[in-house]
């Protein structure tokens, strides 16, 4: 007996000693594996990169974890409370851990035989977020008190909190107050109610249960007992906890509106900086990227870019609904509508798919989702003419060979919502265009790409043509020649016969000779044309006999120092526009002659920051006066001039002509000076339009991607030039109507159309030609000693 009260006695005074020392042991053991706290005093999250717009707005962010940082000043002081109140009523009292909260969370565990409740302080679960994994086992709740106690040494509880508010994981993407104030409510963490603080205390147990998008009622029963336990530890007034349970809380989803405005650009701005700085930096290092893009051009730009292909397409008759479906199709199909349209109802400008009941006189009778709505026949003679059938045939559009629409009920179209208000529907006759466009403006003398539109659809189609198509730049071509034609002895009043030419040419692979006879759009010859009227008029002849008397290397060379970076294929029908480039190379050149004669490559980044504000990269020089960090560079090579500033002015005044009298006649809508190009190739497979006011420069581009002719008068005009109209309207609102600046030197000296020579100055038939310095006419047209060759450029067969 006594033996036995010997063992009792001493295993009681032994265990809490074996547990002591296995205790210290295993603190031994596992801290000399534990990371160091001391790196939490560097805290260098994962941050959101965010791309900003010219005017500061936000136009896209990539992230991992969508956190903003945001300093301990600024999160207020009942945001903090609640969290407190709600996650660790004892964190000012406690070392870093709580033991009646882990003895409570303990015995829970044991009743559940594993892991039931964590009973973790603010300062472990910043430990465990930041230095550990989030396995749940016993010794990682081991590994966490221990960091939490040596944090509790190591930093202050403002320094605890400050991590624990910016690190945890709030629901919907977001993490940190920050984002969540943004993601939740639209504002930001300072300006926080003490309702919306509660709401968001309430979601680290958890963020998709508490969720205030998708579970509102449960959101604010889990604000209550926020708000409860605030009062209960003496942070609020049970008046004010009452006021906030009683505030109606307005949930606004963080909706980025402007991505589909910008998707083009958004996605070359991101594969740019994933090549600069790599992928992992792009999506957690919090870069700041400001760029040029104008939102109000923009929004612009892709409006006129679906407009025009619309217009275009319907030019092309209407190709056939999508589908037919049976009567279970069209239930299940409207039914779809339904639920859709319960959270995002129809409103008036909006396209959706409707499907075909019947005709009724003049009505095209439809149905979407609950409603019923209608079509004008009329309105729709683009499909004309149109016919409903109830037997089961394949459906017809008239750009077929069969020349009509024919619709079998249950027909599924596409349509745009005139009226949603009324009822039935007002509905009009539309179709996804299969053509594609390409818009870009910029800045002639900054350089700063100000809108672009790289396609109809980017969620169908990530290319962007702006930039990565090449297609052929037909007639837009032959400002470059003319420019060069300029440098080397033209004028604008320069005669040159438009006649008809014949080339021989021997053929590689047999050795026959081929003929190739250029002409014109018209196919019809000018004779004596003018300089001027050539380009104006685009005539291809003319283009060609110049092209051939300057030479082609010259003019290839002359073409590249304006910004045409892909090699152009060496013959004649470089005149033509043989060699395909992208649009942005072809307004590129174009801005040499708006801006006087100066390259300034294009740019769309003006400058990227880093987590901590430092300039990484800059479009500015003085960014970079200090002296230059190795990570950081301009984004650009320098302007330089390429032509003289007479040469850009009188080629800039010629496209005027163009304008006022020859192929860019739609460009005078703008009701201001504009010069501009069109751009046709013989087979109608590209359409362009190009052009520019003093303070803005654009190029409009349609075509196929599966190369094919645009249609019968397909041309820039008509085709491209539309898009390009409808932009500058808008855009030119943010600039006054200016003059082209004429450069003192330039001469202007009346003369005759007819031969390029002076006329009198109150001739009545005197037209006023500029010319650079030295180089007008010095003879009079009605000198009688005058013969062909003391005014014709170049003689009939085009040679000197």
């Amino acid at each position: 007996m006594k033996r036995s009260l010997k063992y009792v006695l001493f295993f009681l005074l032994g265990s809490p000693l074996l547990a002591a020392a296995f205790l210290i042991g295993a603190y031994f053991f596992v801290s000399s594996t534990l990371p160091k706290v001391e790196t939490l005093a560097d805290y260098h999250p994962p941050l959101i990169t965010s791309i900003h717009a010219d005017d500061g707005t936000i136009i896209a962010e990539y992230s991992h974890e969508r956190r903003i940082l945001v300093p301990f000043d600024k999160i207020p002081k009942t945001l903090i409370q609640a969290f407190v109140a709600a996650e660790d009523s004892s964190f000012f009292k406690h070392s870093g851990i709580d033991f009646v909260s882990i003895i409570r969370a303990a015995l829970k565990n044991l009743k559940a035989g594993g892991i039931a409740q964590g009973g973790s302080t603010i300062t472990q679960q910043v430990a465990k977020k930041l230095l550990l994994s989030s396995e749940r086992t016993f010794t990682r709740k081991f590994k966490e008190a221990i960091l939490a106690w040596r944090m509790e040494k190591a930093l202050s509880k403002q320094e605890i909190l400050y991590l624990y508010l910016n690190q945890i994981y709030l629901g919907h993407r977001a993490y940190g107050v920050e984002a969540a104030a943004e993601n939740y409510f639209d504002k930001n963490v300072e300006e926080l109610t003490l309702a919306e603080s509660a709401i968001l205390a309430g979601l680290p147990q958890a963020p998709s249960r508490y969720s205030p998008y998708r579970h509102y009622e449960r959101a604010m029963e889990r604000q209550k007992y926020v708000l409860g336990r605030m009062v209960a530890e003496g942070y609020i007034t049970p008046e004010e906890s009452r006021q906030a349970a009683q505030e109606k809380v307005v949930i606004k989803p963080r909706l980025n509106s402007l991505l589909d405005v910008t998707a083009y650009f958004n996605e070359q701005v991101r594969r740019y900086l994933e090549e600069r700085f790599g992928e992992e930096m792009l999506y957690t290092g919090g870069l700041q990227v400001e760029t040029s893009i104008n939102l109000a051009m923009q929004e612009a730009a892709r409006k006129a870019v679906k407009d025009n292909l619309r217009n275009h397409d319907k030019r092309q008759g209407y190709q056939g609904a999508t589908e037919v479906l049976d009567s279970a199709g069209q239930q299940d199909f409207l039914a779809d509508q339904v639920e859709q349209f319960a959270e995002e109802p129809l409103s008036d400008g909006s396209y959706v798919q409707a499907i075909v009941s019947g005709l009724d006189g003049d009505r095209l009778l439809c149905r979407i989702a609950d409603r019923q709505g209608e079509i004008s026949v009329k309105e729709s003679k683009w499909a004309a003419p149109i016919s409903v059938t109830d037997e089961q045939v394949e459906p017809l559009g008239n750009a077929g060979e069969q020349r009509r629409t024919l619709f079998p009920i249950g027909s599924v179209i596409e349509v745009l919502v005139e009226d949603s208000t009324s009822k039935p529907l007002k509905l009009k006759l539309e179709q996804e265009p299969q053509a594609q466009g390409a818009l870009v403006a910029i800045d002639p003398f900054s350089g700063q790409i100000k809108a672009m539109v790289g396609g109809y659809d980017f969620e169908k189609s990530q290319f962007n043509r702006a930039i990565q198509a090449k297609r052929l730049p037909g007639s837009s071509i032959k400002p470059l020649i003319y420019a060069a034609a300029l440098d080397r002895g033209y004028t604008p009043a320069s005669i040159i016969l438009d006649t008809p030419l014949i080339y021989e040419n021997r053929k590689i692979d047999t050795g026959e000779l081929e003929e190739w006879k250029p002409k014109n759009y018209e196919e019809k010859f000018y004779g004596p044309t003018t300089f001027r009227q050539a380009l104006a008029h685009s005539r291809n002849v003319v283009t060609i006999k110049i092209l051939e008397d300057i030479g082609i290397n010259y003019a290839a060379n002359y073409i590249a120092k304006l910004g045409i970076d892909t090699p152009l294929q060496r013959d004649l029908s470089m005149a033509l526009g043989s060699t395909a480039v992208t649009p942005l190379e072809m307004l590129t050149a174009y801005t040499v002659f708006a801006n006087g004669g100066v390259l300034v490559p294009p740019t769309y980044i003006t400058r990227i920051r880093d987590r901590d504000g430092r300039i990484l990269e800059s479009i500015d020089p003085a960014d970079f006066a200090t002296g230059m960090a190795a990570d950081q560079r301009l984004i650009r090579k320098p302007p330089h001039r390429v032509i003289s500033p007479e040469t850009a002015y009188l080629i800039t005044n010629i496209m005027e002509s163009v304008v006022q009298e020859g192929t860019g006649w739609r460009a005078k809508a703008l009701g201001r000076p504009s010069a501009g190009k069109t751009g046709t190739t013989n087979d109608l497979k590209d359409a362009w339009y190009i052009g520019f006011i003093p303070q803005l420069a654009c190029v409009s581009w349609v075509g196929y991607d599966q190369e094919k002719p645009l249609g019968k008068s397909e041309t820039g005009s008509r085709a491209a030039a539309p898009a390009w109209v409808e932009f500058m309207q808008e855009a030119d609102k943010q600039y006054p109507a200016a003059n082209f600046e004429v450069p003192d030197s330039i001469e202007f000296h009346p003369i005759d159309k007819k031969n390029g020579l002076l006329l009198p100055e109150d001739d009545p038939h005197a037209y006023y030609e500029a010319f650079a310095p030295g180089t007008a006419p010095t003879r009079l047209s009605s000198d009688e000693k005058l013969k062909a060759k003391d005014f014709f450029r170049l003689d009939m067969e085009g040679t000197l």
